[in-house]
């Protein structure tokens, strides 16, 4: 059973991005810095909130709703000649078109101080949009990270491949209970019932809640709106009310801070850019007169605790903890959480939202109508404010499409993830009991050896044509690469059989090999060590490229959507071939090295024990391409004791090779 301390946050909030183990990929850090180049010669025009339209002439176009980005044909022209072709999107441009677009996606979609921002050591760090702290260790995917980098003109990190990935819900649906905690469910309960089987609880308040909440106060512009705000925090602050101001972005924190500095008002500023002093903001910021600022960081499970005198105010509406929102954040319960740092536990306390028509949420969803709203009720000016329940309506109708559309978002993942749920089942289960094999794996991999030969005995189109010797010459030539050595058997053998008995012939060969093979390996123990190491390593370096094969071909699959095909049905259909591929390519693989790997005698290897290689056996067997001579080799070099062991037994290195390797 697990159970969550703020279940929303790991479940929901969560759960767009799916859990990724990336490995490094290859470096393509001058096609970075070229498109970014070509991106900032552009000029464009965001949507007119009045007509929704774009105005002729762009170079690209933004769509504000789905935050979307695409060249226009102006664009595009101007892409063919900064980098000289004649197609932007023939298919030899293909790489390079994702180039463009990730450089068109860091400079004009994502931006800095809200979706990510600099540190001090020349770092992109991601914002969590939903708690305001930056992410350590998170990237970006799908070279989107490496844009921002050249856009910021920081060193660029080398491009991740995926390894290995699984969505949060299906990961945490492995748990046979889950159950969990939070303040701000209720608005999420068709989700969690849907996708987790979780049923939604409320239990009442231990005492009464006092806080007075206000409805939203809506300005033109957002000049309008924090001079609003500003008036309100000095008329609050004259009255030794605590107040905590709620931003949505590391840049609205500081432009609010400015122009308290201005008002010449002392306050403190929490965020990302100093989370290292959150402790002590938090633990003053319920003092008489204390002003706070703060993104999503101070909104969940933050308890501020009120000082002296704060609650004994006569006026209501100075009693207790103010607490001032600058944005709708895009979920309803980010803003609840922000409203339930005040009134806790039945103390006094006031909530109060400042909104404009040029806020973020407002210019994706709703602007329209409560500018036509506007018209009508003939509110024009700079200083025009609406003060009406309507409105806060209209907004939370606004936050419930965008709630619905992540919604759809979140589910969406997780039925790609879905696709390949199975596959990774079977492949992790198989690779489990290969890691714990105690007997030996010779009946595993005689199944393993039959499968390849008939797929390549198939492959050459012998039925029907037994008597066209190039085609048998062409069998005989590949069996001598991955299998058989050159006078393990001849072209004479194979001529004038049927395809039947070529298969048999050829797999009494393999049998006899793959016996002269563990021969060599005297011990059983050492030649399941052998088995093991040689089918872990295979099937690892099979699976990872099979999971970053999936990743690219679902960026791609979307496409076939504009065909009437379902991207969904179309995914499953790719995958399954994809995935017999790679068994297929798994089979193969294992067949190849044990029947060429080069096992040296046991004296051989006494003699260099001083040397820090080996290989996945212990025994140093040397895996060897024989057409091309390229020996491959692991390394126990700079291996920590408590690193998993590079053999890809599963086990530590102290526990595995580290026995004999570690002085």
């Amino acid at each position: 059973m697990l159970l969550f301390d703020e279940v929303d946050s790991i479940l929901v909030d969560e759960a767009r991005t799916p859990l990724i183990i990336s490995g490094q990929a290859e470096s393509s850090s001058a096609l970075y810095y070229r498109a970014d180049q070509f991106t900032k010669t552009l000029k464009g025009q965001n949507l007119n909130v009045a007509t929704s339209e774009y105005e002729e002439g762009d170079d690209y176009k933004i769509d504000l709703q789905s935050k979307t980005i695409s060249l226009t044909e102006e664009g595009i022209d101007k892409a063919e000649k900064f980098f000289q072709i004649e197609n932007l999107y023939d298919m030899e441009n293909v790489a390079l078109t994702h180039f463009v677009d990730n450089a068109l996606r860091a400079n004009f979609i994502m931006l800095h101080d809200i979706d990510y921002m600099v540190d001090e050591n020349q770092e992109v760090l991601i914002i969590d949009q939903f708690t305001g702290r930056t992410m350590p260790g998170r990237r970006y995917s799908d070279g989107l990270h490496q844009a921002i980098e050249a856009k910021e003109a920081v060193p660029i990190q080398d491009e991740s491949k995926t390894m290995a990935s699984i969505t949060i819900q299906n990961y945490f649906r492995m748990y046979k209970k889950l159950s969990g905690m939070t303040g701000t469910a209720k608005t999420e309960e068709e989700e969690f019932r849907e996708i987790y089987n979780i049923q939604i609880t409320p239990i009442p308040t231990n005492r009464p809640v006092q806080r007075l909440d206000h409805p939203d106060l809506l300005y033109p512009t957002l000049e309008a709106k924090f001079k609003a705000v500003i008036d309100d925090i000095k008329r609050r602050h004259a009255e030794g009310q605590p107040i905590l101001i709620g931003t949505v972005a590391v840049e609205t924190s500081e432009l609010i801070s400015k122009k308290l500095v201005e008002a010449k008002i002392p306050h403190e500023v929490l965020n990302a850019k100093n989370h290292f002093r959150e402790a002590q903001i938090i633990m003053n910021a319920g003092q008489q007169g204390a002003v706070t600022i703060a993104t999503n960081m101070a909104g969940r499970g933050t308890d501020i605790k009120l000082g002296p005198g704060v609650i004994d105010h006569v006026d209501p509406e100075f009693r207790g903890l103010a607490v001032i929102g600058t944005e709708r954040h895009e979920s309803r319960r980010i803003d609840n959480q922000l409203r339930g740092r005040s009134g806790r536990q039945g103390d006094p306390g006031v909530s109060q939202f400042y909104l404009s028509l040029e806020d973020e949420l407002m210019k994706r969803f709703g602007s329209e109508r409560v500018s036509a709203f506007l018209d009508r009720m003939r509110i024009s000016g700079e200083d025009a404010v609406i003060k009406s329940g309507l409105i806060t309506r209209q907004i939370e109708s606004s936050q419930k499409r965008v709630e619905g559309n992540n919604y759809d978002s979140r589910k969406q993942v997780l039925q790609y993830d879905d696709v390949i749920r199975e596959q990774r089942e079977v492949i992790y289960a198989q690779r489990q009991e290969v890691i714990l094999a105690t007997e030996d794996m010779t009946p595993v991999l005689m199944g393993m050896f039959k499968r390849t030969i008939d797929r390549q005995v198939d492959g050459h189109e012998l039925a029907g044509s037994l008597k066209d010797e190039e085609n048998v010459k062409n069998l005989l030539q590949t069996l001598h690469n991955t299998m058989l050595p050159e006078d393990g058997i001849e072209l004479s053998e194979l001529t004038g059989l049927s395809v039947q008995a070529m298969k048999d012939l050829i797999f009494d060969k393999v049998k006899a090999r793959y016996a002269s093979q563990m021969e060599k390996l005297s011990d059983p123990e050492r030649q399941l060590e052998f088995q093991r190491a040689v089918i872990l390593r295979v099937v690892d370096n099979n699976w990872s490229e099979h999971i970053d094969a999936l990743d690219q071909m679902r960026q791609s699959v979307g496409l076939r959507g504009y065909a009437q095909n379902n991207p969904i049905v179309e995914y499953q259909e790719e995958s399954y071939k994809m995935y017999n591929n790679m068994i297929g390519a798994i089979e193969f693989e294992v067949t190849r090295l044990m029947m060429k790997a080069q096992i040296q005698p046991q004296t051989a290897i006494r003699q260099e024990a001083p040397r820090m290689t080996t290989t996945a056996s212990q025994e140093n067997i040397t895996n060897v391409d024989t057409e091309h001579s390229v020996s491959e080799e692991i390394s126990f070099e700079n291996v920590g004791r408590n690193d998993l062991c590079p053999c890809g037994s599963g086990k530590k290195f102290k526990n595995c090779h580290g026995r004999t390797h570690i002085a």
